[in-house]
């Protein structure tokens, strides 16, 4: 296939933590099973698109236990992005109108001469964030272009 539809990416962040991210439009049975899984050194985390509701966490020496969005345990910031109560379906639209939500609070704040809720601000992407992005897919390119080397993607 000559199409850039199915990639590995070995990333380090700053401060040292490793990851891979597995993208992929060639997966059999894995119709847009968007997913994420984070390991840390005192618990895990696992969300999948298949199942949006929900999201697995696994402690380090306690059972793992799912938790349910809107459901006991939830934040106050998770019940701010939720838009159904708990046990309604809810997900990847929503996950859409909640961040052009946020931007529209900040530009409307920017234009009005008021303040910007920080902690909201620091969770909507900008145009630095997506320079970021075209930089790392550039570097993830040049890497395969180089049969899979390192290739550091500079954020300068």
């Amino acid at each position: 296939r000559r199409l850039d539809d199915n990639a590995h990416v070995l990333v380090r962040w700053t401060g040292g933590a490793r990851g891979t991210i597995l993208a992929s439009q060639t997966s059999p049975g894995h119709y847009n099973d968007l997913s994420v899984r984070i390991y840390g050194d005192r618990a895990g985390l696992e969300w999948s698109g298949t199942r949006p509701e929900e999201l697995r966490f696994a402690p380090y020496g306690e059972e793992a236990r799912t938790l349910v969005r809107g459901g006991h345990g939830s934040t106050t910031e998770a019940r701010r992005v939720s838009r159904m109560p708990a046990a309604h379906p809810e997900g990847y639209i929503e996950a859409f109108a909640n961040f052009y939500r946020d931007a529209a609070d900040i530009i409307r704040a920017h234009r009005a001469g008021a303040a910007v809720d920080v902690a909201r601000a620091a969770q909507v992407p900008d145009v630095v964030d997506g320079a970021r992005g075209v930089k790392f897919l550039a570097a993830a390119v040049e890497s395969n272009a180089a049969g899979g080397a390192w290739t550091p993607a500079r954020f300068e």
